[in-house]
């Protein structure tokens, strides 16, 4: 046992920690809000989004590290950490960032003002707009306020997960001050607007703005007549949001999924946020009644943040302080083409979101839906917009008879209940809605479309990288890939009979699917890499994606590297490999890119000793995107859209002004241009879609 911890601790040190490496993704999401050559209102959307991904990260990520520790589990993760141990180190360093956003956001709020956008206090309005104000509490506000008051006839009522809250401590006029005081809370209504336009001011061209709870706390007297408001501060309590399904015991997936959306209200409490100065009497009311103890933020200023993302959109005539808007192009391959089915028979289309229209996709769709000889439609679904064309075209072609099938994935994590609505929509409409696999979640990005033509039926497939859905389609960096390729077409009729059906386990002639063989094919890839180094050959890995948290991977990858392997890594949030460490891992290297837009395109390159193979993906290098999900890889074989890929992959590892470098210590430093070197910004440069594809072909 003397021998063997040292050389444990010596593995262990190998790796960087999942938790911790999302923890620094989050860092660097910040810094976009602290950057100040990003614009002014981009920079309050990074702010915003830093709140609500550290949302998501306490209430599953912290959740399931804390549910260990009450457990009893102590055993130590590959990267040296027992649960207790991980938790103290997360919540300290996610402390000392909630810190640094805050004084970030007092920072804004400054600058917002010299622009004219300015939140204010009640008692910094005028009287004209104190009036006003009054006004709106009185007619608007008061009428859907709920004080709830704590005592022993009246139980502690049920808080909702990250929900605004004030807790109120009271005293009966009359009575002597030093008897307990009285405790109440009071929901902050989310359907009412966070920020409220306050009245200009005479002559002054300024927007000003109050927050809803600090109308409230002004106001908070009238909700208690024959008490004396001593303290009004607010708080907010985030649950364990993830989902217990026992899918096999399950007769109705949909059913239970509901069921357990509604317990997901009792989550057990996992964070409690309290604005400084909280009353102790309010403070340990709350901590007794969440028995929590040790995850408590004390916020100096507005709790939750994310209004501030709504704030930055409804703003009117601060163009200037935007990014320029861009526009989409449509797909020059497709343009002008009313039949895209002719056009897709003679080539194969890349598209690339969102410098390229998502358009395409949705034309894809809508044609197939109207054109009668279109057989059957299928498609896999996880996250779709609220008002999607696409969920309108599979409808009206089940409609018009043709035979369509969806795989609906309902186990996608808060998209649970639109996705259980669309079901619903798309069944009412006469499709085939599958809810994938026991077990599994359907990841996979497919659409299928099989058309009756004269020389016989033909499979026309799209494989993209991110999911249908128009709206992130505008915000996200994905890929997308039309084909009426015979192999491909046969592995996707293949894929949705296994989804759908009985099918045996296919043996895939392009395709790597999880948990079949993808991880199996990836291996095999990086091994022989490794061999054609060993050998002397050309050997090159360079890989796009969003993780990198499972350990074999990390470890195919170090072998790779110490074969010769020169590997590149593009891997925007979590990493648990540690580059650059002599003997193990000198040959990668590990970048990250946070811009204007989500880096989001999963794209594999091997280099193959000199006949390099590309993919597209929906997976990342995750144990649970390998192991527990229906995941898609697929080639391109065409060489112009393999170039293409290449180009894309290229301008990321270029990049030297919003790319960060891993070292290996775990921290990331910002690339930027060497000694004349001229400034290059991957997503800019990108936005000159057909700038990249003529170099792509060129070359």
């Amino acid at each position: 046992m003397k021998e063997t911890a040292p050389r444990e601790a010596a593995a262990a040190n190998h790796y960087l920690n999942r938790d911790l490496s999302w923890v620094e993704f989050n860092w660097r999401v910040l810094e976009e809000a602290q950057d100040p050559t990003t614009p002014l209102l981009e920079r309050v959307k990074f702010l915003s989004i830093v709140s609500s991904n550290l949302d998501e990260f306490m209430s599953v990520r912290v959740a399931g590290i804390v549910d260990q520790i009450k457990a009893g589990y102590t055993k130590k993760d590959f990267t040296g950490y027992t649960p207790a141990g991980l938790f103290k180190r997360v919540m300290k360093r996610a402390a000392k960032m909630v810190a640094e956003q805050y004084r970030t956001s007092r920072e804004i709020t400054r600058a917002l003002a010299k622009e004219g956008i300015i939140l204010t206090n009640y008692d910094e309005l005028n009287v004209t707009q104190r009036k006003a104000m009054d006004e709106y509490y009185h007619e608007i506000v008061f009428p859907v306020l709920t004080p709830m008051a704590v005592d022993q006839a009246r139980p502690f009522p049920l808080v909702h997960t990250q929900s605004l809250y004030l807790a109120v401590v009271l005293m009966k006029e009359g009575e002597d001050p030093e008897e307990e005081p009285y405790f109440a809370i009071l929901q902050v209504p989310s359907n009412l607007n966070r920020f409220i336009g306050v009245p200009c001011r005479t002559n002054s061209k300024k927007h000003e703005y109050i927050l809803l709870e600090t109308l409230i706390e002004h106001h908070i007297h009238t909700l208690f007549s024959g008490y004396t408001p001593v303290s009004v501060h607010g708080f907010r309590l985030t649950r364990n949001a993830d989902l217990t399904l026992n899918e096999e015991g399950a007769e109705d997936l949909l059913e239970e999924i509901e069921i357990q959306l509604r317990r997901r209200r009792w989550g057990a409490p996992v964070r409690l946020e309290v604005q400084r100065g909280i009353h102790p009497y309010a403070l340990q009311q709350l901590i007794e009644e969440f028995e929590i103890s040790d995850n408590i933020f004390e916020i100096d200023g507005p709790i939750d943040l994310t209004f501030f993302m709504k704030l930055s959109g409804s703003l009117q005539g601060y163009d200037h302080l935007r990014y320029p808007q861009i526009k989409p192009v449509y797909p020059a391959e497709l343009e002008n083409e009313d039949d895209l089915f002719q056009k897709l028979r003679q080539q194969d289309v890349l598209v690339y979101h969102p410098y390229e229209s998502f358009d395409a996709v949705t034309d894809f769709v809508t044609q197939a839906a109207n054109d009668p000889h279109v057989l059957a439609i299928k498609m896999t679904l996880y996250r779709v917009s609220g008002n999607s064309q696409l969920i309108q075209g599979l409808a009206a072609a089940a409609e018009s008879g043709k035979q369509v099938t969806v795989v609906v994935e309902l186990k996608a994590r808060f998209d649970e209940e639109r996705n259980i609505a669309w079901a619903r929509k798309l069944e009412q409409s006469g499709c085939h809605v599958v809810y994938g696999l026991v077990g599994l979640k359907t990841h996979a990005k497919i659409t299928l479309v099989v058309r009756q033509e004269p020389d016989g039926l033909r499979r026309y497939v799209h494989v993209g990288t991110g999911n249908y859905n128009d709206n992130t389609a505008k915000l996200y960096t994905d890929v997308g890939l039309f084909t009426t390729d015979k192999i491909i077409g046969e592995d996707a009729s293949a894929l949705f009979n296994e989804v759908t059906g009985y099918s045996a386990p296919h043996n895939w002639k392009a395709f790597g699917v999880a948990p079949t063989d993808l991880m199996d094919k990836l291996i095999e890839k990086i091994r022989r890499e490794a061999r054609n180094a060993a050998e002397g050959k050309p050997a090159r890995i360079i890989a796009k994606f969003n993780s990198l948290s499972n350990q074999q991977m990390v470890d195919e990858l170090y072998a790779a590297s110490q074969a010769g392997v020169k590997i590149d890594l593009i891997i925007r949030g979590v990493c648990c490999l540690r580059p650059g460490v002599p003997g193990l891992s000198e040959n990668i290297t590990v970048r990250s890119i946070v811009d204007r837009f989500l880096e989001h395109s999963r794209i594999f390159y091997f280099g193959n000793g000199g006949d390099g193979e590309v993919y597209l993906a929906s997976a990342d290098w995750m144990t649970r995107n390998l192991t527990r999900r229906v995941e898609l890889m697929c080639p391109a074989f065409n060489k112009g859209i393999q170039q293409s890929l290449i180009r894309i992959l290229q301008l990321n590892l270029d990049d030297n002004v919003k790319a960060r470098q891993l070292q290996s210590n775990g921290m990331y430093e910002r690339m930027t241009p060497a000694a004349g070197e001229p400034p290059l910004r991957s997503q800019f440069e990108a936005m000159r879609i057909s700038s990249w594809k003529t170099k792509a072909r060129e070359s």
